[in-house]
């Protein structure tokens, strides 16, 4: 047996009906020219010389008598494939958005706590002849830098897949579940255990805790001009901000990996700051669409890993910062750089206790106290009424910079799947893929019923940011190099055939008319591929009189011979 932590453990005891506590992805696969086969029944006979590669498809929980402390991972050694690995096929027309609505019911709904807490979906159906895969896997067993772990066992590099050494054959136990007596022995020991690490670490909490109450002079100084000049303890109100149910609503949304770092080099800040800004520019809009943008700025909840380099271990480390997403700022350069500033700082901070944050704490008692909590919570509408810590979840997760296969199909596509909470209607995950940045939006469906809008507007902010980096000068020191080609795929037959190809092209500086929102209401999906794929244009090139034509072609053409089609709806 195996001791959930702490954090692990959290997870299960915050799990209520209307709050899943699962995570997941959607992957749009392209299956091999000329192939006939039931992709479903290869799907199984792959997961079934697959699963002993990673311990979350073939352990379960076994719980604590009284649930007195937190349950422990234990082998099962009768996994049902057929339970685990499921078939779907949408009804016609088989669209994209059709696809991503059957996610969102299917990501509702709780996991099965008596078996291995994971379950994969193999969904056809769709238009445009490509088939998809919908895994979820409970949260207490997986984060998500060990869910890029996972993918390893069961991705490969080529269509033709690699040779898997079958697990070594162990002598099979007769017990369904452990003895009451051996839980209760095991779970004193670990309860003692946690107590002894929590007395040995509290010298160092207790210096990382005053180290805090006297900030870093060197750290103060070198961010002093940059630093927000105020951040509030809490987050505004908003319709964000409620207590929520298990319906659920999810959009995917992709952008040029290429084109965030060269917008990040280009104003000399990170990745994710850049990815922060797309996301708070879009919820600007969203907001004062229903004129509801607060006047104080929007607080983002960023998850930062607490994982050391190497660790693969299928379990949870992170910990969680606030960051100012600085919407009370009009200009979009200035809102990054405001961005950049709170990001910073906090990140600061959280270096500086980062060695001590617990990921494994004493919990007696606290499965039956942490869950009576959460429920009372969740239904008392108490939520609704304190003010948020943020408003929204923005996670980032590095992912394979090279295309995937799954028994023998082409992963075309990456979107996460992720939580939404009570308090928290709203996350947005992003994951890099092969040249991509897919952001995947999953919210309660009553607190935000237009969740397509949002991911529209953040492709319509992702675009100005690319626009004005032609028309601000690079930061010092960080002069952009040329953009690589881009590597992002067309959308499939039934996103293109509703894109008017003007649409994208009018009046692109008038913001303030939210023109990207007409034409996304009219094609949002043909936008999200069109903001991805166009290429920025820099000073040399308008030098290069010469090449000019050739360079405004180039897109269509690098786009007709770039990897299959995606699903960007």
């Amino acid at each position: 047996m195996k001791h959930l932590s702490g954090l692990d453990a959290t997870f299960l005891h915050l799990e209520t009906p209307e709050m899943p506590m699962h995570v997941g992805s959607l992957n749009v696969l392209d299956l091999p020219k000329g192939y006939t086969g039931d992709f479903y029944e290869d799907a199984k006979k792959f997961m079934a010389s697959r699963i002993h590669l990673a311990d979350v498809f073939t352990r379960k929980l076994a719980l604590m008598p009284f649930d007195m402390t937190n349950p422990v991972w234990v082998e099962d050694n009768d996994i049902d494939l057929d339970y685990h690995v499921r078939h779907i096929t949408l009804p016609k027309p088989g669209t994209n958005r059709q696809l991503q609505q059957y996610v969102a019911r299917l990501h509702s709904s709780l996991i099965d706590r008596s078996r291995p807490m994971w379950e994969f979906y193999i969904i056809d159906g769709l238009k445009s002849g490509q088939v998809a895969l919908y895994t979820k896997v409970h949260h207490a067993g997986i984060d998500g830098q060990a869910g890029v772990e996972v993918g390893k066992a069961i991705f490969d590099l080529e269509a033709t897949g690699r040779v898997v050494k079958p697990p070594r054959s162990r002598p099979r136990g007769n017990n369904y579940q452990l003895g009451m007596a051996e839980l209760a022995t095991a779970a004193l020991r670990n309860t003692a255990q946690q107590y002894v690490k929590l007395f040995k670490m509290a010298p160092a909490i207790a210096r990382a805790i005053s180290g805090l109450a006297r900030p870093d002079e060197k750290a103060a100084e070198k961010d002093a001009a940059a630093a927000p000049k105020k951040f509030n303890l809490f987050a505004p109100r908003t319709s964000l901000n409620v207590s929520i149910t298990n319906q659920r609503t999810f959009a995917g949304r992709t952008i040029s990996l290429a084109e965030t770092k060269y917008i990040a080099k280009h104003f000399g800040v990170s990745l994710n700051d850049v990815v922060l800004a797309t996301v708070s520019g879009a919820l600007r809009h969203y907001l004062a669409d229903n004129n509801e943008l607060p006047a104080k700025p929007l607080v983002a909840g960023v998850p930062v890993s607490l994982r050391e380099a190497g660790d693969d271990t299928a379990n949870n480390q992170a910990s969680m910062i606030l960051v100012s997403l600085a919407s009370d700022i009009t200009d979009p350069i200035q809102r990054l750089k405001a961005i950049n500033a709170s990001s910073t700082s906090s990140k600061s901070t959280m270096n500086r206790f980062k060695a001590v944050i617990l990921d494994d704490f004493p919990t007696f008692a606290a499965p039956w106290l942490v869950s009576g909590i959460a429920s009372m919570v969740g239904r008392s509408g108490i939520v609704n009424l304190l003010p948020p810590a943020a408003n929204v979840a923005i996670s980032n997760v590095a992912g394979a910079p090279f295309p995937m296969y799954f028994a023998g199909a082409l992963v075309t596509c990456y979107y996460p799947v992720s939580i939404a909470s009570h308090g928290t209607a709203l996350n947005v995950t992003v994951q890099s893929y092969n040249g991509r940045m897919d952001y995947g939006l999953i919210a309660c469906r009553r607190a935000v019923p237009d969740i397509t809008e949002i991911g529209d507007y953040m492709l319509a902010e992702h675009k100005l940011l690319m626009e004005l980096t032609q028309k601000h000068p690079a930061a010092a020191g960080a002069a952009p190099a040329p953009v690589p080609p881009k590597t992002v795929a067309e959308p499939s037959d039934d996103e293109a055939e509703a894109m008017p190809v003007a649409a994208a092209k009018k009046k692109p500086a008038a913001r303030k008319r939210a023109p990207v929102k007409v034409a996304a209401k009219k094609a949002p999906v043909k936008a999200a591929a069109k903001a991805a794929a166009k290429p920025p244009v820099k000073a040399p090139a308008k030098k290069a009189a010469p090449k000019a034509p050739a360079r405004k072609a180039a897109p269509a053409k690098r786009s007709s011979g770039s990897a299959p089609r995606a699903a960007a709806a």
